[in-house]
């Protein structure tokens, strides 16, 4: 049955995050005591006002189709927003809001690429940006970054891999999986590199920018005024607000963008949720400080594991400013016996830990680095403090 399915869909891999996820759920519904540090999905519920917004908007009778661009309202929000935490300026006709971050990117991925136009995406990257590229039939070309350069690329390994066939460049800061920020300074150094491509369009993730740890505010390529109009400017409310099922997602772009996710997204899904835009409005209203608990809380977990982590001999560790995950190298286990299993990759570790740990994490080579590990540290302390004393144990 597997010839009779489009050449697209044999090309890409299931989401790695999501089946490990998928493997400890079916571990747990069979009894087994798993910890899952494999999602990046906030513990949190979220905010109040946000959840008496959706209550509101139940009562008042949002029930019904909205522009598939979003209420008109909640795009002049998203507008205010990106003026009030990132000094962009953009009008509600630029706005997109999705199902999901996940599909805004989708949405832009099909508004661009053409079957062999090259995306250039920096390693380690988040799971789904290889994958969708190769669903629109385009080329991945990943450059590289090191442990030792904080997973961020330089503008020279920038220029290197950009070809007359280049035609998207795909980051994300604060990074997922390595919780790498760019500054305002590298950022501006790229920006000299793209701006001698003005073709090149940038997609520039930016869903993690409030879980920031660093002194520094977070910065938006947009801002520099010289490629403003090549970037397109990608957020949403899973993290920040905890929304995950929400399906909150949104683009600030170029009009000739904005008008073509539009109309493929007229085509798939339509609007997203109404409540769910509606909520939005509350949330995106808010002054960030409104979610500090959360970031507050989420520093404290980072500086717990990395006190736990200290403990366990054989993984290196950079310390990442940002989002809620760790990226360890653990290749000084490879080649190794652990309790009968000889380790010969990051596969086969974060299998054996989910095995005799019962601790689910990712392989790093979903996301492009082999010799890593992701484990999210979006769950309470005493899961973290059990989850680490557990992997402790079988890798002693």
């Amino acid at each position: 049955m597997k010839n009779r399915l489009s050449h697209r869909l044999q090309n890409i891999s299931y989401s790695q995050t999501i089946a490990m996820s998928a493997k400890a759920r079916e571990l747990k519904n069979k009894g087994y005591d798993i910890i899952n540090l494999s999602l990046g999905e906030p513990d949190f519920l979220p905010p109040n006002f946000v959840l008496n917004a959706a209550k509101k908007a139940i009562d008042e009778g949002y029930h019904y189709y909205t522009p598939v661009s979003g209420y008109l309202e909640l795009r002049k929000v998203i507008c205010k927003k990106f003026l009030r935490d990132n000094h962009l300026t953009y009008t509600p006709s630029q706005i997109v809001v999705s199902t999901g971050a996940k599909q805004a990117i989708m949405n832009v991925l099909l508004s661009l690429l053409n079957k062999n136009d090259e995306v250039i995406i920096p390693a380690p990257y988040w799971v789904s940006y290889l994958q969708m590229v190769k669903l629109c039939e385009s080329c991945p070309v990943v450059i590289q970054t090191t442990m030792k350069n904080n997973f961020k690329i330089h503008p020279e390994q920038l220029e290197k891999a950009i070809t007359c066939k280049t035609k998207l460049f795909i980051f994300s800061t604060p990074c997922n999986p390595t919780g790498s920020v760019y500054s305002y300074e590298e950022l501006k150094n790229l920006a000299e590199i793209f701006k001698k491509y003005p073709k090149i369009m940038i997609l520039s993730d930016e869903i993690y920018e409030h879980i920031c740890y660093s002194d520094k505010h977070t910065t938006s390529i947009a801002i520099f005024s010289d490629i403003h109009d090549q970037v397109i400017t990608l957020n949403g409310l899973s993290k920040a607000f905890s929304m995950t099922g929400w399906r909150i997602g949104y683009i600030g772009a170029p009009e000739w963008i904005s008008q073509s996710c539009d109309k493929i997204q007229g085509q798939m899904t339509s609007c997203a949720n109404s409540i769910a835009q509606i909520a939005a409005i509350s949330a995106l209203k808010a002054d960030p400080s409104k979610i500090g608990y959360m970031i507050k809380e989420f520093r404290k977990r980072k500086n717990l594991v990395f006190d736990l982590i200290k403990e366990i001999n054989g993984f290196q560790l950079n310390q990442p400013d940002g989002a809620f995950y760790i990226f360890p190298k653990v290749s000084s286990f490879f080649g190794k016996k652990l309790h009968g299993k000889i380790i010969q990759n990051a596969d086969d570790l974060s299998e054996f830990l989910l095995e005799k740990a019962q601790v689910a994490t990712v392989s790093g080579s979903a996301f492009g680095d082999k010799e890593c590990l992701r484990i999210s540290y979006a769950s309470s302390n005493e899961k973290i403090i059990e989850a680490f004393n557990r992997i402790k144990k079988v890798l002693k």
